[in-house]
């Protein structure tokens, strides 16, 4: 019986950190015997953020995922990671839908429960375990590791006592950046195993470039499973690869007992299914050595990249680096991962961009006045008081903040019968609306033309290194159910796109600033993928009119035309572009891509209401979406009164009003804006 095993990450956490969680299971079903056959103690199969991009990505099912994977794997335990109480998504969710949720999971397959809470509070371990109980599946409760002066051995040691306390089978260190070191990993087993005899399981990403020695000391310390990715999907911001830690135990008291010849056929598969992804795939490759000093997870470091160069501040990454200190340390020191990462991350770019706490997001409020749970540490009493204020709250809460959800499940049941327009549905179903309400909608219209595909064409070899600079890679990708051939120059925009008629596209799209007949060219403002049209195909269109919707970061953006006349697409709905590649224009000659192919196009939202004239004019302080409004058009507010909503960097910022008088709003909920752009006035 070997003393040590390996859990396998590839069917998860390997892609979800390679290439933005885009692996179909299609690609997965191939491989699964072999899998089976290797003897690991698990794979971890779903959980995290496959959930989201299965739905809002990939349009496929979820939960049939779960149930392939079950009946693929007979002989092998399907691990998922689960956020608590907050499951997976960004909130707590009352404890029905916790209960449903976990039963259900268990029931279509989930055999190990990896159970983890953002703040570390034992009470939101609660319900899930609970409910886990009753379906005599494997709890595994997780420390979520995290470096401050206030984490120290001492204090993971007590927190593994209460794991312990609240039903765990075992417990895993969960270190989602990178920060835990060799000799450091070494004492923590060393300290967890002096109060427990519950097995150790050991989650440590690669991207500091310490995993593979951590993982082998940890093992010295008697950690009896550790985590691991098959070696082509492995490193980078992934994890060890499983032949090499394999190989460096083999012969000892540790040996795995695993087959690398086996192991070695897995890699050689899934070496040809990346190239499937390379599109998806992070440019980030090495160690990020950054990391050791700023304490922010890899995948959390490009996030914020991306947000600050989406409010055109991308100099002020160092800035936020250092703010994200003292943010954290003002929070309680919670470990920076889902969801707090984003909710500390994005406060530290709000403090930058508008000074410390002058403005805070909606989870922010909420993590400062205990609707999280209870942090490691005290918090700032000020900005605490700050928050409540804002939240009219008198004191922050100190019991568990479940208790105060009422259940919700029938209530999320009857509006997933209403959207479906069903009087029946299935659990799943209710589950996977309540997990996602804004992307479930979309999702459910369009789940019967299967999944996206993601193939490269057969007979496109990789190009050798010395002829990279000059050869395109071709793609057959599946969209909405229409089939496309993209052809992707070498520099990553799109040269060529059609459909999958005989007759080829009459002409390549620009790589840039040039049309298709001397008409004004409307490049993408961002990278991202054509979602739909908004204006028919030769429709006569204003300046300032919405043509088309790009998504792009999980978002959805505006298109506008950039003068009056007929509008013209050059790509169809469902293409990859780049930035400033040009996606339509405005008169000039005929469309470069067959518009004829692409989906109908959607009815145009209702149009922005027009300024009136010399009220007080409220912007937009960050680039995002308006989420909602808070009060009615033509409301009496007096300033400081919270007017609307946006929804910037996955949080809620409110916007309140910057006089006294009738407000009158300038956009419909729903709309992206620019940072800046007027978006109410006080009339």
């Amino acid at each position: 019986m070997p003393k040590v095993k390996l859990t396998d990450l590839v069917l998860r956490d390997a892609h979800q950190s390679l290439f933005a969680t885009r692996m179909v299971t299609a690609d997965m079903l191939p491989i699964c015997d072999k899998l089976d056959k290797v003897g690991f103690f698990a794979l971890e199969a779903w959980g995290g953020a496959t959930f989201d991009s299965c739905i809002r990505f990939l349009n496929e099912d979820p939960w049939e995922r779960l149930k392939k994977l079950k009946k693929a794997l007979p002989n092998t335990k399907i691990m998922m990671l689960l956020r608590g109480q907050n499951l997976l998504g960004y909130r707590h969710y009352a404890d029905d839908v916790v209960a449903k949720f976990v039963e259900y999971a268990a029931k279509d397959g989930v055999d190990i429960f990896r159970i983890f809470d953002a703040v570390n509070d034992p009470r939101n371990f609660k319900m899930a375990t609970e409910a886990a109980k009753k379906t005599g599946k494997h709890i595994q409760a997780t420390i979520s590791y995290a470096v401050t002066p206030f984490h120290t051995i001492e204090k993971y040691a007590e927190f593994a006592k209460q794991l312990v306390d609240i039903g765990a089978d075992s417990i895993c260190i969960k270190d989602m950046a990178g920060l835990l070191k060799p000799y450091e990993g070494y004492e923590l087993v060393k300290a967890i195993k002096k109060v427990t005899s519950l097995p150790v399981e050991i989650h440590t990403h690669a991207t500091t470039g310490m995993s593979v020695a951590t993982l082998t000391k940890c093992a010295e310390a008697g950690a009896e499973i550790l985590d691991t990715t098959i070696s082509s999907m492995s490193m980078g911001t992934s994890h060890s690869p499983t032949e090499t830690m394999v190989e460096i135990l083999k012969g000892t008291e540790y040996d795995t007992g695993l087959d690398n010849k086996l192991l070695l056929e897995i890699a050689a598969y899934f070496r040809e299914v990346r190239k499937n992804y390379k599109k998806f795939e992070s440019s980030f490759l090495g160690a990020d050595t950054r990391i050791l000093a700023s304490q922010v997870p890899g995948v959390m470091l490009s996030n914020l990249e991306s947000q600050l160069k989406e409010q055109g501040a991308s100099n002020k990454i160092d800035d936020v680096l250092k703010e994200i200190e003292v943010v954290q340390k003002d929070a309680g020191y919670p470990p920076l991962v889902t969801p707090t990462s984003q909710i500390v991350g994005t406060q530290a770019v709000f403090n930058v961009l508008f000074g410390r706490y002058n403005k805070l997001s909606g989870e922010f409020q909420d993590l400062m006045a205990g609707k999280y749970g209870a942090c490691p540490a005290p918090k700032n009493s000020d900005v605490v008081k700050k928050a409540l204020d804002a939240l009219k709250m008198e004191k922050e809460i100190t019991h568990r903040p479940a208790d105060d959800i009422p259940d919700e499940y029938s209530k999320l049941e009857d509006e997933a019968k209403k959207l479906l327009g069903t009087s029946t549905v299935t659990t799943e179903d209710v589950l996977t609306y309540a997990m996602f309400p804004k992307v479930a909608p979309e999702f459910f219209k369009k789940r019967s033309q299967g999944p996206v595909v993601f193939k490269p064409e057969a007979d496109a070899p990789a190009a050798p290194a010395a002829k990279a600079a000059g050869q395109a890679e071709k793609y057959n990708v599946n969209v909405n159910g229409i089939n496309y051939s993209v052809t992707v120059s070498p520099a990553g925009t799109v040269a060529a796109v059609s459909t999958g008629a005989p007759a080829p596209v009459s002409a390549a799209a620009p790589s840039g600033g040039g049309s298709s007949g001397g008409g004004a060219t409307i490049p993408a403002p961002v990278a991202g993928t054509v979602l739909r049209y908004v204006a028919a195909e030769g429709a006569e269109v204003k300046s300032g009119e919405t043509v088309l919707i790009i998504e792009s970061m999980k978002m959805e953006l505006e298109i506008k035309s950039t003068a009056a006349g007929k509008v013209h697409f050059l790509v169809p709905a469902g293409t990859q572009v780049s930035a400033q590649q040009p996606i339509a224009e405005i008169g000039g000659g005929a469309p470069v891509a067959a518009p004829a192919a692409a989906p109908a196009p959607q009815a145009a939202p209702a149009p922005a209401v027009a300024a009136s004239s010399g009220g007080a004019v409220i912007p937009a302080p960050v680039a995002g979406t308006v989420l909602r409004y808070a009060v009615s058009e033509g409301a009496q507010v007096s300033s400081g009164d919270t007017v609307l909503i946006i929804e910037s960097m996955k949080m809620e910022l409110e916007i309140k009003s910057t006089a006294a008088g009738k407000v009158h709003f300038l956009v419909p909920a729903g709309t992206q804006v620019a940072s800046q752009q007027p978006i109410a006035e006080i009339g």
